[in-house]
């Protein structure tokens, strides 16, 4: 992994007369994992957006030089290509061809998908396609990750099996992770540094530092001392204990 650090000061952005982020400036180290939660409709993917460079801030400057991809809340799998054609999209930049189909074989064993090398999208679980989706993404020389609500359409224990195979992937192939999400768990679980977002516009309300190592139970004290306080800082603590009392 290169040495890269992402930068962004004073970041604005306003669709017409409606302003969805206001002034965000953040810097993200080499290899770290950033979970952005915040309220529905906020402007997260907005947020995801200007840092992967598909929408240009009206204000403000990111610097990022590094290779960038990006996980989608749907898979972006193309449905005509099978498991192995799908992930080695990720793998063209290799020219030498015994190493491209050596990391191949490297990435389908790591999402544990021997023997459905030939599957085409639609003969895949929900789970399954997220996997290669990652694969995918983590091919290559890849610096920074960019996710956005990748894990939201499947079920739990899909979920937290994902969850665990991301944190194994991020050990063996180290990248600096972007997680958009709204669920509070997956961040804590996750995420070395929770950033909670306003409402619209948004803005940064508060950062939380994890110091866990990956990956993570969800008992751990630090870990549901981090959900309690991301909850805080949403006002949903309160909510609860209001309805718990009427």
């Amino acid at each position: 992994m290169n040495d890269r650090t992402l930068r962004l000061k004073n970041v604005s952005h306003s669709y017409g007369s409606v302003p969805a982020v206001r002034n965000i400036s953040m810097t993200i180290g080499p290899g770290e994992f950033i979970a952005i939660v915040g309220p529905s409709g906020c402007g997260k993917t907005t947020l995801l957006n200007i840092l992967s460079g598909f929408i240009k801030p009206s204000s403000g400057a990111v610097a990022y030089t590094g290779r960038a991809r990006t996980v989608y809340q749907h898979d972006g799998l193309f449905p005509w290509l099978t498991v192995v054609q799908n992930v080695v999209l990720g793998l063209q930049h290799l020219e030498d061809e015994s190493e491209r189909r050596r990391q191949l074989a490297e990435m389908i064993r790591f999402i544990r998908l021997e023997g459905f090398e030939r599957h085409y999208p639609h003969q895949l679980s929900g789970g399954m396609r997220q996997r290669v989706e990652l694969a995918r993404a983590l091919a290559g020389d890849t610096d920074l990750l960019l996710m956005d609500e990748p894990f939201s359409s499947l079920d739990y224990l899909t979920r937290l099996r994902l969850r665990r195979e991301l944190a194994l992937m991020l050990r063996e192939q180290p990248r600096t992770v972007i997680l958009v999400t709204h669920d509070i768990e997956e961040a804590t679980q996750l995420a070395d540094r929770v950033i909670v977002l306003s409402g619209r516009p948004a803005s940064i309300q508060h950062e939380l530092q994890i110091d866990v190592p990956r990956p993570r139970d969800l008992t751990h004290p630090e870990v549901v001392d981090a959900m309690q306080r991301v909850l805080g800082e949403l006002g949903i603590e309160q909510d609860i204990e209001n309805v718990l009392r009427t």
